[in-house]
């Protein structure tokens, strides 16, 4: 039975409505909207979605306030962040310069570790009384196995979610939290960058990462709720709908369920217990995207889960947090998955609590996202910021160095360049780019800035292709990315559209991926809509041709005369069954170009490690649309 709920300030109480019921944009109402009826409204509605933008940014990034971020040598700030987000050149760890090449981001969130937060720079002040702590003097005086040990009281104490007295101090918490939300009010720049207040919640019972970046759309709490006080992220998403009740509305983002060991989407609530339909409504009310792209990994399937995907093994990483202990649980861990759990979820308890949209970021702990494969520099300071430390490359004299292993490259070896959000809003601000992660209308890449729309409907054809206006069309005649649509007998029409990044490769193929349940039982398919070069999928196959772009591995070089700069197609379902609930959602990929490990071994005279892949194709993934047959 669903207990009541405390009361919600008007405005966040439409916009939970809204990711509750999964209403499109064209039904969305937001703060501030002035409600008309009958066909005025929906005229008026639809042209303020039709002047939505692609917005691109970064929701997860860690200053010197973050406990692992100062341990390994990095002291830029917030406000070094913020310059970084606008194009200016900050300092790397270790003396070097880092700049973006491309466009200066458009929104981004600082989301230092709750836990521990602040406390470092203050254990490594002598005339502060945190330095005096035992565990404060052995890192920052004593002998390497004295730190050591210090540092492993620290991920001990995060680990097994307790307080420590000697590392834990809520003067230094909210002294640091202060800094960061004031620093996110002095660049909050509309129009040109957008910053959010913003902290993680870093839950790892067991090294199982079940992280979360809780991101708030205007004013911010006094304080974070951390995994100190509970590793429980039910306990999170109470203490957000207690905020949101006195006017603060903000949202948590998992990230790394690849690394949460089958925790992150788990069939039972934290405890084990059964999960009901206020559990659901609980969790989607509180985190209506998730972050399924980043330097450690792209959460959106793995092979074993999805065996008929030949793009399923994406640049995975397979630890858990912060340990060499390899993952073994794969279902729970990846977002389709979910996707598909979800359905199942629904028809059993009546909600569905992994009814997410999708977002791609960092997790850089340099205050600035490594996202250009070209240029990566990797992510924790010290830990990862040359070549050599890195290990994407092989010795000149393997012989030589004891640590070397072919078939097994070191944990930096693994991560990825990736990633980014993007959104589609009506300008960039806080309210409009926070209501559309609200909405899910929302999109993930892997680091490039492509562009990618949605849209399924019953009220459009292909004809929508050569319209002059064929977004605004999509918007009136069905539902954007993030939405549900209400199917009847004949299959409805899915509008699906890529743009390339001009400073990236071309396109190769645009793709739709499905989910359905078929007798219980979980099923999925990957149909390919759109091919490069003018080609036609096989309808045996549902397959373009193979790619006929090729990368030069010697000088990473990528051929002008393949790809595409756009792709688009109207699509219907060959499969489709009336009265089956299902999702759907868009990957997009380019055509191949180089690893990041192999841009490094070029520039420095090596050759790639033997185990990591020379080349990548990057991508973009839309948020689903559901499909709910008709009542």
């Amino acid at each position: 039975m669903t207990t009541s709920r405390p009361r919600l300030a008007a405005g966040a109480s439409r916009l939970i409505l809204a990711a509750l019921t999964g209403l499109g944009a064209s039904t969305l109402l937001l703060d501030g909207a002035t409600a008309m009826s009958g066909r005025d409204g929906a005229r008026a509605t639809t042209e303020r979605a039709a002047s939505r933008e692609a917005y691109f940014g970064d929701l997860h990034i860690h200053t010197q306030y973050s406990f692992d971020s100062f341990i390994y040598n990095v002291r830029t700030t917030p406000d070094d962040a913020y310059r970084y987000a606008k194009g200016e050149a900050i300092d790397l760890a270790g003396g070097s310069k880092i700049r973006i090449s491309g466009a200066p981001l458009d929104f981004i969130a600082v989301t230092d570790h709750a836990e521990f937060l602040g406390v470092m720079p203050g254990a490594n002040d002598p005339a502060d009384p945190l330095s005096k702590t035992p565990v404060a003097e052995s890192l920052r005086t004593g002998t390497q196995e004295e730190r050591s040990k210090a540092w492993a009281t620290i991920g001990g104490a995060l680990v097994a979610g307790q307080r420590d007295p000697a590392i834990d101090d809520v003067p230094a918490l909210r002294a640091a939290w202060s800094r960061i939300v004031e620093a996110a009010e002095r660049h909050y720049e509309p129009g040109r960058l957008t910053t959010f207040a913003a902290y993680e919640y870093t839950s790892a019972p067991d090294r199982q990462n079940l992280h979360r970046n809780v991101i708030f759309r205007g004013r911010a709490p006094e304080q974070p709720f951390s995994a100190l006080d509970s590793q429980n992220p039910e306990e999170l998403w109470r203490w957000l709908d207690g905020l949101r009740a006195q006017g603060i509305e903000g949202i948590a983002i998992p990230h790394n369920m690849n690394g949460s060991d089958g925790r992150m989407f788990q069939r039972t609530t934290f405890d084990g217990g059964e999960i009901d339909r206020e559990w659901a409504e609980l969790r989607i009310r509180n985190e209506p995207i998730v972050e399924m792209s980043q330097v450690k990994g792209t959460s959106e399937t793995h092979p074993l889960l999805s065996p008929n995907d030949e793009w399923a093994g994406f640049e995975q990483f397979p630890y858990r947090i912060g340990s060499n202990e390899p993952i073994t649980v794969y279902a729970g861990g990846f977002v389709r998955d979910a996707l598909l759990a979800g359905l199942q979820l629904e028809g059993a308890v009546g909600a569905n609590p992994y009814k997410f949209g999708m977002i791609g970021a960092t997790d850089t702990h340099n205050s600035a996202g490594p996202f250009e494969e070209a240029r990566y520099f990797g992510k924790l300071g010290l830990l990862d910021n040359t070549f050599r430390s890195r290990g994407g490359t092989t010795p000149p004299n393997p012989a030589e160095v004891p640590s070397y292993d072919p078939k097994l490259p070191p944990v930096p070896g693994r991560w990825s360049a990736a990633g980014l959000a993007g959104v589609w809003a009506e300008d960039n601000s806080r309210e409009a780019i926070f209501d559309a992660m609200r909405r899910k209308e929302t999109f993930a890449t892997s680091g490039p800035r492509m562009k990618v729309r949605f849209f399924a409907g019953t009220g459009f054809d292909e004809t929508i292709l050569s319209a002059r206006d064929s977004v605004r069309a999509a918007y009136a005649g069905g539902v954007s990315m993030g939405g549900d649509l209400e199917a009847g007998e004949a299959a409805p029409a899915f509008f699906a559209w890529a743009l390339r990044d001009p400073e990236a490769a071309w396109l190769d193929r645009l793709q739709i991926v499905k989910g359905w349940l078929e007798n219980g039982e979980h099923r999925e398919a990957v149909y390919d809509v759109a091919c490069e070069g003018g080609a036609v999928p096989d309808p045996a196959t549902h397959r373009c041709p193979q790619t006929r772009g090729s990368v030069d591995p010697a000088t990473c070089a990528i051929s002008s005369e393949v790809g595409a700069s756009e792709l688009r197609a109207v699509w219907r379902d060959p499969d489709y069954r009336p009265g089956t609930r299902a999702f759907y959602y868009v990957r997009v990929l380019e055509v191949p170009t180089c690893r990041w490990s192999t841009w490094d071994a070029i520039r420095n005279g090596r050759e790639p490690h033997p185990a990591l892949a020379r080349t990548i194709q990057e991508r973009a993934w839309s948020s689903p649309i559901w499909l709910t047959p008709r009542s």
